[in-house]
């Protein structure tokens, strides 16, 4: 193949087959090794490897994936100014390639009273990677004039120290249907901050409310958006065949919708208050689930538990309401999950979160309506360019009570005051104090937590 493609310079190059047989040659050893185990550091190494080709860019803004990233678009005014901002985008007479990759890594500490200690033990400081990931997406050149994007993520699990398959799938773009529709490996849809990516969010961890939503699920979801009425609509149908062993898999069975209207909204910078509500319909595995949740630090053991239930469904219903003018950003989300299980008296487990935040620096958070989530913060004036980078300062407060019927999982809540430092778009530094209450058992015991983290996200 010698196809061309636009340099950085924009002037055309052409990309030899001659090259890419070289490259694979030389490296087979390398691939073969990869191809024998998912837990093999080779893949990467490889991948890595991969990452200081010299890449070529790709001409227009389309979807990566279902939570809020985007192929980067060319901009010949500012080519010189970046002109390595493309290094990571491919071409091929067949499909585009993006390789993307992201790191986190954190330290969690605790101060605890002797009923803290008594009630979930005592806590050791710890540094650990929370997640590191390897992203492979592009959109295909062979079906057109259909829009179709394809991605495959392969994540290593710091909790469980073990290499899992994240978002892979295809999505494709359906005009007259006002969206998308992605078949495979995905984000369920239920709650926005459980929709975007977690590289994106403000805080060190989404709310506990949601933590009985699976992070991942494998079946079809669509996502679309009415410009008309301002309405948002997700809706997905789960059928977890293949997933049944990985860790995030409680369901065998999942139905989920989100709608929210956008009364305020003209484009993604413009200020928007979005009001939304969700539904879910849960048939959990082999009519057993475990309702459990960290105190939002990943190190740290589940504060809250319900044990092994029998539960024959579940109904979760949940609203969500976010306004967003200029750098301040206010949001508020609340959950009741339902459950069908009548020994236990068929109980309630409820919780939510409210949070503010002002970028000091003036950054706005884009809103992507075709998804209706908020985005990846674009740094106006990066530290490594002469600038502050952008700051964040965030106060949250979050929930969640596991006690109703005959079940008493426990209740925790937790005040988390934060600040986020975004060196560049790559690069973030979160530092953040909390200060929750344990109740279990009639008893209250209150736990302090100091957390930092680095993230790198390309």
């Amino acid at each position: 193949m010698n196809n061309k493609y636009q340099n950085e310079n924009g002037q055309h190059d052409k990309f030899n087959s001659k090259m890419l047989t070289i490259f694979l040659r030389n490296n087979k050893n390398r691939f073969y090794m990869a191809g024998r185990s998912i837990n093999n550091l080779s893949i990467p190494v490889i991948l890595l490897y991969c990452l200081l080709l010299p890449g070529y860019s790709m001409g227009q803004v389309v979807p990566d994936g279902t939570s809020g990233e985007t192929f980067k678009k060319q901009d010949s005014t500012k080519l010189e100014k970046h002109k390595y901002a493309y290094w990571n985008q491919f071409e091929s007479s067949v499909s585009t390639l993006k390789i993307g990759m992201g790191w986190m890594y954190e330290y969690a500490g605790y101060v605890q009273d002797e009923t803290s200690k008594q009630q979930v033990g005592t806590l050791e400081n710890q540094f650990m990677t929370r997640d590191f990931r390897f992203v492979l997406s592009g959109k295909l050149k062979i079906l057109q004039p259909r829009e179709i994007t394809w991605k495959i993520g392969v994540m290593y699990d710091g909790q469980t120290k073990a290499w899992l398959f994240r978002e892979t799938g295809v999505m494709i773009k359906m005009p007259e249907l006002s969206g998308h529709l992605f078949v495979g490996r995905t984000k369920e849809g239920y709650s926005m901050v459980k929709v975007m990516n977690g590289f994106s969010i403000w805080g060190m961890e989404r709310n506990m409310s949601v933590d009985m939503i699976p992070i991942l699920a494998d079946g079809i979801k669509y996502m679309g958006f009415f410009p008309k009425p301002k309405i948002v609509v997700n809706l997905g149908a789960y059928c977890n065949l293949i997933s049944e062993s990985q860790k995030f898999s409680t369901f065998r069975t999942q139905f989920v919708s989100r709608i929210a209207w956008l009364p305020v909204y003209k484009d993604a910078t413009k200020p928007v208050l979005h009001v939304g509500v969700n539904y879910r319909y849960g048939l959990p595995y082999k009519d057993s689930l475990q309702v459990r949740s960290r105190p939002e630090t990943n190190p740290a053991p589940y504060f809250v538990d319900t044990k092994k239930m029998h539960v024959d469904n579940t109904n979760s219903v949940g609203g969500e309401i976010y306004f967003r003018s200029g750098a301040f950003l206010a949001g508020t989300e609340f959950n009741a999950h339902f459950m069908s299980a009548s020994e236990l008296g068929n109980p309630v487990f409820t919780g939510g979160e409210a949070f503010a935040l002002y970028t000091i620096t003036g950054e706005v958070r884009p809103y992507l309506s075709s998804l209706g989530i908020f985005t990846f913060l674009k740094v106006k004036r990066p530290v490594f360019e002469g600038g502050p980078g952008a700051w964040d300062v965030i106060l949250r407060f979050s929930k969640l009570d596991l006690e109703d019927g005959y079940v008493y999982g426990g209740s925790f809540w937790r005040v988390t005051p934060a600040v986020q430092w975004h060196l560049t778009d790559m690069f973030r530094i979160n530092l953040a104090y909390g200060y929750g209450i344990l109740n279990k058992n009639n008893t209250d015991g209150t736990t302090q937590f100091f957390q930092a983290r680095f993230v790198f996200l390309l």
